[in-house]
């Protein structure tokens, strides 16, 4: 799977079976803070949000950037990969949640 960054978008994304998978982030003083999680029903369940949100916060230790999670789902990889030093952000709305 081919991960893209599109920078000035603040997003990476992925196409699988001509469905766009994204990841949607701001980067601020605290850090990069990933705010949006999509993969569409009819690709779930491969493994495309855990590798789009490894890839952001691959991209925010190049940077020197803290993870940080608004998307409930990275809250929770964040959770399942402490290797990765980041937080919670005061935003975070609950499980089943994005910024918008």
């Amino acid at each position: 799977m081919e991960i893209l960054h599109d920078e000035g978008g603040k997003r990476f994304w992925t196409l699988v079976d001509g469905y766009k998978a994204h990841v949607a982030y701001e980067i601020h003083e605290r850090g990069l803070d990933i705010r949006h999680t999509v993969v569409p029903e009819a690709i779930g369940g491969r493994g495309i949000a855990s590798a789009l949100v490894k890839a952001v916060y691959d991209y925010a230790r190049v940077k020197q950037l803290k993870p940080i999670a608004t998307c409930a789902y990275a809250v929770a990889w964040l959770q399942r990969h402490p290797e990765y030093e980041g937080e919670v952000s005061e935003e975070y709305a609950g499980k089943a949640t994005c910024a918008l």
